[in-house]
């Protein structure tokens, strides 16, 4: 698929998720609903790794390590302090890494590179699972990946698509009046519940490598996307104008 294929594509998409304002106003986010949409479905596929086949810990939704931190002190076996402690480390570590590079660098400039060390990240996590390697490993590299994403998503703050938080989500999803809110909120609920059904069926069915190699995959794809649009409108920024 070409560039320009791929952006007729994901521009719909986006304004799907944003319409046009009043006056036909275009939304301010380029293609980046529709790549936060994947990365929320990656959410679902890496926690589905991370629970079903590792220690029965997230590496995506901190809200669950909390709370299973506690059942592990309490004394459940099932639940693993040093893995939920792991993780929640990793996550604030990318997330605080990611911080530290805003400060100089503006959101939409960090989103491809992120995501292409997010994408290494994984791979490496990947790569330990089929050499065998310890599960805390995997643990560490996945929550450290996710908190980049996090961190970076955060600061883009595109409404109603944080790729992880679905609490919130869901409350104004049911609290709210309709509109086009609704539809974006739709969409992140689902697009979770399918990466952690697909993540689910591969890690059950085939082993956690299948499950990592697809968000490799899709990671690679938004970073590879997110980099031709940026060089895209840089070019037509820089484009000289002709003459009348």
């Amino acid at each position: 698929m070409t560039s320009t294929a791929r952006r007729g594509l994901l521009r719909p998409l986006a304004a799907r998720l944003f319409p046009p304002g009043p006056g036909g106003a275009a939304q301010p986010y380029g293609v980046l609903p529709p790549l936060l949409v994947v990365l929320t479905f990656v959410s679902g596929l890496v926690d589905a790794v991370s629970y079903l086949g590792l220690d029965h810990v997230f590496v995506a939704n901190m809200t669950g390590n909390v709370v299973f931190l506690g059942f592990a002190l309490a004394g459940d076996r099932q639940l693993s302090v040093t893995a939920s402690l792991l993780a929640l480390g990793a996550f604030s570590l990318g997330a605080m890494a990611a911080g530290r590079l805003r400060r100089a660098t503006e959101a939409a400039r960090m989103f491809e590179p992120l995501m292409a060390v997010q994408a290494v990240l994984v791979s490496g996590a990947l790569a330990l699972t089929a050499g065998g390697a310890g599960r805390l490993a995997v643990v560490g590299l996945l929550a450290l990946g996710m908190g980049l994403q996090n961190a970076v998503v955060h600061r883009l703050a595109v409404p109603d698509l944080t790729t992880t938080v679905l609490t919130r989500t869901l409350t104004a999803l049911a609290a709210d009046p309709w509109g086009p809110a609704s539809v974006r909120r739709i969409v992140s609920v689902g697009a979770l519940l399918l990466g952690a059904l697909a993540g689910g069926l591969l890690t059950l069915r085939h082993g956690s490598r299948w499950a990592l190699a697809a968000a490799v995959v899709l990671l690679a794809w938004v970073a590879l996307t997110a980099y031709r649009e940026g060089a895209a409108r840089r070019g037509r920024r820089t484009r000289p104008r002709r003459g009348r």
